[in-house]
């Protein structure tokens, strides 16, 4: 006899007796999680600790753990002129220099050009989709452009002959996976590639009219040089998002961030002194609330929801210090 095989699509009953107790129970929590999301983080931040796992803690002194690790790996891309992997949490961002030659600008014959720009490709994330540029990767770009362009990098040390002949930096960074707090991210890859770029030492000649090379390592009297840098302009920053007008999240992940009521960077220096501010949202909410410890907005009154994160970025600062200038 031949035995017939059911095609039947199995119900979730079905589907539920082959899970674990565990497995039922993370099923039901990513369920709730995607049809309550606002009303999820706040069970989770009434219990003082974030859905990752990140800590909320009642003294100032321990809040390290209210952030995601950081692991940098620069140069290892040897196509480019300087490169620099950053993962933060699980957003990961890879950023490639590509230096070319150029001519200056007439109204500035004496300087170069540094191009920052960010791409957020469709396989970062679900929420991206192929084809131009999002209005999140432009407004992205046009931050970093303002940050890096601060002068960390003097324009006029990239001019090879005024007038004739410059250098153009392609800061090309790249999304890899997409979890949030892509800004902070992305300026700590540009920096750490930026730092690692080497120019191969270039000679304008004034009588064929053209820029001439030296190929690295080729001259022992002609070697290559690293970009001048301005140490005390070089941006690092660190963003907090503030939710519910009462909880200030220091590096929001992605499901946080679509959540949260406004965003706030704070960009640093290497001496830790402020570079920049920037709020991005509606503001932090007014009204009364109660104390939440370092998820607490004090009086929830704005200046002292920006004092407390320029306290904490402060205190975080050292840590990415440590991984831009010893790696």
């Amino acid at each position: 006899m031949d035995t017939v095989l059911s095609s039947a699509t199995p119900s979730a009953t079905d589907v539920n007796s082959f899970l674990s107790a565990a497995e039922k129970e993370a099923l039901k929590a990513a369920t709730f999680q995607r049809l309550h999301p606002q009303i999820y983080l706040e069970r989770f931040l009434e219990e003082k600790i974030r859905p990752d796992g990140r800590s909320i803690a009642d003294d100032e002194n321990e809040d390290t753990h209210a952030w995601r690790n950081v692991e940098v790996n620069v140069g290892s891309i040897t196509t480019t002129s300087g490169s620099a992997l950053v993962r933060l949490g699980n957003t990961t961002v890879v950023c490639g220099v590509k230096a070319e030659i150029c001519e200056p600008e007439l109204d500035n014959s004496d300087e170069g050009f540094l191009v920052p720009n960010v791409d957020l490709p469709a396989l970062c994330s679900p929420k991206f989709k192929t084809g131009p540029p999002t209005e999140e990767a432009q407004v992205l770009s046009e931050r970093l452009n303002e940050v890096l362009g601060n002068g960390m990098i003097p324009l006029s040390s990239l001019c090879i002959y005024p007038g004739k002949s410059a250098w153009v930096l392609y800061v090309d960074a790249t999304v890899i996976n997409y979890d949030g707090n892509v800004f902070d991210a992305a300026l700590l890859a540009m920096v750490c590639a930026l730092k690692n770029v080497s120019l191969p030492h270039a000679e304008f000649n004034p009588e064929l009219n053209r820029t001439i090379c030296t190929r690295p390592k080729s001259d022992s009297s002609k070697p290559a040089r690293k970009l001048i840098i301005e140490e005390d302009l070089v941006p690092l920053s660190f963003s907090f998002g503030v939710f519910a007008g009462s909880y200030l999240l220091p590096d929001p992940t992605a499901s946080e961030e679509s959540l949260l009521d406004t965003t706030i960077s704070i960009i640093l220096n290497t001496r830790a002194r402020i570079l920049a501010l920037s709020q991005l949202g509606t503001g932090v909410d007014k009204s009364e609330a109660p104390g939440q410890g370092v998820a607490d907005i004090p009086h929830t009154r704005e200046a002292d929801t920006l004092a407390r994160c320029i306290s904490l970025a402060k205190k975080r600062q050292a840590v990415i210090m440590k991984k831009v200038y010893d790696t």
